[in-house]
């Protein structure tokens, strides 16, 4: 009986084409079900309610914080006491964002007398009544504004998803 001789190259395509069936066939077969969380063949994930705070009880031009979409993610509300585009509650004048800075994660603070978030770090200026549009500073990018809804029965605001990415994350839901 004669011995057939494998070269290296019969070898590696003969092995690279098994490995890729069987690995075609292991993916097919490997996934877990999709999480109730998100439905099949979603792209992203759900974000929770949370609540705000009443709409009527926030003072006007001051920041109110609160978290979303987890407790790690800290944000301001703020009621700027005259209509803004996207704005909710009684007077549409209520918007909420991230307090983080799109530059470099470094903590926003709100200043009512300019009615600019600054950040300073890199002092960064966005603007709540305008989209959170960078103004000026290092950062390239707005605010991620977090998405409000007001319930005027129950005078609510609750947040309910984030326009942008959070600084530092592949994805606002983790």
């Amino acid at each position: 009986m004669e011995n057939p001789k494998l070269s290296r190259r019969i070898f590696m395509m003969t092995s690279g084409g098994s490995a890729a069936a069987l690995a075609t066939t292991h993916l097919g077969t490997a996934h877990a079900a999709p999480s109730s969380a998100a439905g099949a063949g979603a792209t992203t994930l759900n974000y929770p309610r949370r609540a705000v705070g009443k709409a009527r009880a926030m003072p006007v031009n001051e920041a109110v914080t609160f978290n979303y979409p987890d407790a790690s993610s800290m944000c301001y509300a703020i009621r700027m006491g005259a209509p803004v585009p996207g704005g909710v509650g009684p007077d549409k004048d209520i918007v909420a964002y991230s307090a983080m800075c799109t530059h470099m994660g470094c903590p926003v603070t709100y200043d009512g007398g300019t009615k600019t978030f600054k950040c300073g770090c890199h002092f960064s200026v966005f603007d709540p009544e305008n989209s959170g549009q960078m103004v000026c500073g290092q950062a390239t990018e707005d605010l991620p504004r977090i998405l409000l809804e007001y319930d005027a029965r129950t005078d609510s605001v609750q947040a309910v998803a984030i326009n942008g990415l959070l600084y530092g994350r592949q994805s606002n839901v983790l």
